[in-house]
C-alpha cells in the first residue's frame, strides 16, 4: 500500500519537475537544497531566487519573437516590467539587464526612476509608460522627468483632467497614452472597470482634447484586462472590442502607433498547472494583424505589462510546523511559526493559490490537515479552498520537525503584507534570503533582512524611548 507522502505526490502530479527534484529526502527548488536553507538561515524565511526572474523575460521575448517572425508582423515588441508587483532594487536590477522597460503606478515610482538613470540602469531611451491615477505630486515627478529630457516617458491618460494637468507641468511637446476602461467579467460586482476612458468615448475624448492640442502627441492606446490574458471568450471578446477602437482611432489619429496590451500572464499555481503561452501569444498577434488588415491601418508596436509573470516565479516562503491542535473528529491543525494573513496576504484576502509542498520527511506516512498561523484571527489559515484540493503532509511527529514551503510567491506580498512595518499581532516578518548564480553555476545566498525584532515595532508604535 502506498502510504509514503513521496507517493502521493508522484501518483497526483507528474513529478519531478523542471524546478522540483528531491535530492536525499529533501525538496529542492531550482537546484538550491531547501533544508540547507534552513540549517543555515533558519525558519520562517523568505527567499528570491534571482535568475528566474531574467529567465522569464528572456521566454516571453523569444515567445513573441517567433509569434511576430510568424505571422509576418511587421512592428516591434517591447517587455515593460510592471514595477508594483515587486519594487525591490535587487528585482529591477536583475529584470533590467534584460533590455526591458518599466511600467509606474505612483508618483514614488518616479523616484525609483531616477534613482536607476542615475546609476546607469536605465536610460533616455528605456519606455517609462506611467499609469494609475495621477494627482499632484505624480504630475509633477512625471513633468520634472520629461522637463529633463525623458521623451520616452508616456502618461497614460486615466481621467478627463489629466491632459490639462499634464500639459500645464510640462514645457515642452510630450507624448501620451490613452487607457480603455474595460468591462469586466460578468461575476465581478461592478461591470466597468473604474480605470482609463469608456470604449465610446475614446474618439470624442480625442477630437476634444488632444487633437487640435499641439504639445500633446498621442502613441498609445493601453489595454488592460483585470484577469489577465487567458484563453476564454471573455479575454478574446475584449480584445477585439479593444482592437475596433485601435483601428478606428488610427484613422483619424496618424500618430497613434502602439497597443499596450496590459494585463499579465498567469503563474504556475499547481504542480498540475498548464498554460500554451507561445500558442496564446501567437493568436493575439495574428487577431491584432488580422483586424489591422481588414480596416487597412498599419499593424501597431506591442507593449506588454508583465509584473507577476517577472517576479512571481522567484519567491518562495519557508515555515515550520510548530504544533498539531486535534479540533475535533475530521480537522487536524498543524500551527506554522508565522502568519499567513501577514507573510502571505494574498493567500487569506484573494483565496489566490500557491504551490505548497514538504520540504523533508518525503518517505514518511501522511495525513491530511487544514494550516493555521500565529495570530488569533479566525482568517489565518490555509486551506483546501486555496489550495484546489484538500492538503496532506508528512505526519506531525514532535520529535521530528516537519517545513513546509510556498513557492511562487514572489509578486506582491511583500509590499501588501507592508513589508518592514507593522504586522498582524505584531507577528514578525521573517527573514528575507537572496539566491543568485555565480558564473560557474553554483549558487549563493545573502541575507537581504533580518527578522523583525520587538524594538523595530516599538519604534513605529511610538513605544521607542518612552
Amino acid at each position: 500500500m502506498n502510504t509514503k507522502y513521496i507517493d502521493l505526490i508522484s501518483q497526483t502530479y507528474q513529478f519531478p519537475q523542471d524546478e522540483f527534484q528531491l535530492k536525499n529526502d529533501h525538496l529542492t527548488f531550482h537546484d538550491i537544497d531547501l533544508m540547507e536553507l534552513v540549517e543555515k538561515y533558519g525558519a520562517p524565511l523568505k527567499f528570491t531566487y534571482l535568475p528566474k526572474i531574467s529567465e522569464n523575460i528572456h521566454r516571453a521575448q523569444k515567445w513573441f519573437k517567433d509569434a511576430i517572425e510568424k505571422n509576418n508582423y511587421r512592428a516591434t515588441y517591447n517587455y515593460c516590467y510592471c514595477t508594483k508587483s515587486s519594487h525591490f532594487k535587487h528585482v529591477l536590477d536583475e529584470a533590467l539587464k534584460n533590455d526591458i522597460h518599466i511600467e509606474t503606478s505612483s508618483a514614488f515610482d518616479i523616484d525609483i526612476v531616477n534613482s536607476l538613470k542615475e546609476r546607469g540602469k536605465i536610460t533616455k531611451d528605456t519606455y517609462v509608460i506611467c499609469n494609475g491615477f495621477k494627482r499632484d505630486q505624480y504630475v509633477s515627478n512625471i513633468a520634472n522627468l520629461i522637463n529633463n529630457g525623458h521623451q520616452n516617458c508616456i502618461p497614460v491618460i486615466d481621467n478627463y483632467e489629466e491632459i490639462d494637468l499634464l500639459t500645464k507641468a510640462i514645457d515642452k511637446d510630450f507624448k501620451i497614452g490613452i487607457r480603455i476602461a474595460s468591462e469586466e467579467e460578468p461575476k465581478f460586482e461592478f461591470y466597468t472597470s473604474r480605470l482609463g476612458i469608456g470604449y465610446k468615448n475614446i474618439i470624442p475624448f480625442y477630437e476634444d482634447q488632444i487633437k487640435n492640442n499641439d504639445q500633446v502627441e498621442l502613441k498609445m492606446l493601453h489595454f488592460f484586462i483585470n484577469t489577465g490574458i487567458r484563453d476564454n471568450a471573455y479575454y478574446w471578446n475584449e480584445l477585439q472590442k479593444c482592437l475596433r477602437v485601435y483601428t478606428r482611432l488610427k484613422k483619424v489619429c496618424p500618430s497613434l502607433d502602439s497597443l499596450n496590451i496590459g494585463g499579465g500572464f498567469p503563474i504556475k499555481n499547481s504542480l498540475a498547472f498548464e498554460y500554451d503561452y507561445q500558442y496564446i501569444i501567437e493568436e493575439v498577434v495574428s487577431q491584432i494583424k488580422l483586424t489591422c488588415e481588414e480596416e487597412e491601418v498599419p499593424v501597431p508596436h506591442i507593449f506588454t505589462e508583465f509584473g507577476s509573470f517577472t517576479v512571481g516565479e522567484s519567491g518562495g516562503a519557508i515555515y515550520e510546523v510548530l504544533y498539531q491542535k486535534q479540533q475535533n473528529d475530521r480537522e487536524k491543525w498543524n500551527i506554522i511559526n508565522s502568519s499567513f494573513i501577514t507573510t502571505l496576504p494574498d493567500s487569506w484576502a484573494i483565496s489566490k493559490r500557491f504551490i505548497m509542498l514538504a520540504l523533508n520527511r518525503w518517505n514518511d506516512r501522511y495525513e491530511r490537515v487544514l494550516l493555521g498561523g500565529l495570530t488569533c484571527d479566525s482568517d489565518d489559515y490555509y486551506n483546501s479552498e486555496q489550495h484546489v484540493n484538500a492538503i496532506y503532509l508528512p505526519k506531525y511527529e514532535k520529535e521530528n520537525p516537519l517545513y513546509i514551503g510556498f513557492f511562487n510567491t514572489g509578486a506582491y506580498q511583500e509590499t501588501i503584507g507592508g513589508f518592514g512595518g507593522l504586522q498582524h499581532c505584531l507577528i514578525p516578518s521573517p527573514k528575507h534570503i537572496l539566491i543568485q548564480k555565480n558564473d560557474d553555476g553554483s549558487l549563493s545566498t545573502k541575507l537581504f533582512s533580518e527578522q523583525q525584532k520587538s524594538e523595530d515595532l516599538l519604534k513605529i508604535l511610538g513605544y521607542h524611548g518612552v
